[in-house]
């Protein structure tokens, strides 16, 4: 089943998210944008929080597209304890030399999430290079939260293909983008691993907002109305 992603800043709004029954604790910083890093201080201490309760994923931050800075970020994220290192790759075509940093990533058995862009459209075929390079997942996102939904991006026929791919190269898969609660059962038929959500989950649905135990119960509401009350191993 499709598992709930929340993304949340500090430990304080981690412990709303385990209260209300998110799947996957994801750390980033809202203010600074689609992909901003919180601290390794707040990463360790969200993790010491969640105790191997929940997986707890956390981004390396908005960085250039270049190998040995990513792969920098990469080592000190996984010294912080979390499960899953999401990683942006924007436009991957025209910066293939990135795929040695996530490779090495995984090779010292780091869980790399690829964040790719519904805004750069990006090819299927990235995604076989993804899994030859070692990454656990991938997932497709949007940049600018100001411009819209994914399902404004991409139709639901061409967000179906990207979960089948993914899951027939053997990549877990990730789908998020200024959600909203009406997106939610048509996406949860695509059987992604997981749906990711932040602004739905503030208060005024405000990404920048605190956490809101009342939006996130209505998430989880939606969730398992639709028959999704557990979750698939990721």
């Amino acid at each position: 089943m499709t598992g709930l992603l929340a993304s949340v800043a500090n430990t304080r709004e981690a412990t709303v998210a385990i209260a209300g029954g998110a799947d996957i604790i994801d750390l980033k910083e809202p203010a600074s944008g689609a992909l901003g890093a919180v601290s390794p201080a707040t990463q360790k201490a969200v993790v010491r929080l969640v105790a191997k309760r929940r997986l707890v994923s956390a981004t390396v931050g908005n960085l250039p597209m270049e190998a040995k800075i990513l792969s920098r970020a990469i080592e000190s994220t996984a010294r912080t304890g979390v499960d899953i290192i999401k990683v942006g790759l924007p436009h991957l075509e025209q910066h293939r030399h990135c795929l040695k940093a996530l490779s090495g990533g995984a090779e010292y058995g780091v869980r790399i999430v690829a964040v790719l862009f519904a805004e750069h459209r990006p090819y299927l075929h990235l995604l076989d290079e993804l899994a030859d390079a070692g990454c656990f997942g991938v997932m497709l996102d949007t940049a600018d939260k100001s411009a819209g939904s994914l399902c404004s991006f991409i139709d639901r026929s061409s967000l179906a293909i990207f979960v089948r791919y993914a899951r027939g190269l053997g990549l877990s898969s990730g789908l998020a983008g200024s959600l909203t609660t009406e997106d939610i059962v048509p996406l949860l038929a695509l059987d992604p691993d997981y749906l990711g959500f932040r602004g739905t989950l503030c208060e005024a649905g405000t990404r920048t907002a605190e956490l809101s135990p009342q939006a996130l119960a209505r998430v989880r509401e939606r969730f398992n109305n639709a028959g999704n009350t557990s979750r698939r191993a990721v």
